[in-house]
């Protein structure tokens, strides 16, 4: 993907989640992400206010893509209408 792709994904992104673990999160993320760790993600979505509007449009990303997707599928499950699972990771 290249830059200009990757930055207007961004920007027509409403919440960008980083759902790796802890010490992955504080080693570097993309900037305004939220840290919301895979196995912490049901529980913080709903459990926050601000999260809890279905037609978010929410991009999901990881170091390798395998979280994401995982996490991305649960949100559609929960009833997230928008959700997207950046391939391939960081």
């Amino acid at each position: 993907m290249d830059i200009e792709l990757a930055q207007s994904e961004l920007t027509a992104t409403d919440i960008l989640i980083d759902v790796r673990e802890p010490d992955e999160f504080v080693m570097g993320h993309l900037q305004g992400a939220a840290h919301i760790p895979r196995g912490l993600l049901e529980f913080k979505m709903n459990a926050s206010e601000a999260l809890s509007a279905r037609d978010l449009k929410i991009l999901v990303y990881c170091k390798n893509g395998g979280r994401s997707s995982l996490a991305a599928k649960t949100l559609v499950e929960m009833g997230y209408l928008s959700v997207q699972a950046k391939a391939g990771g960081l």
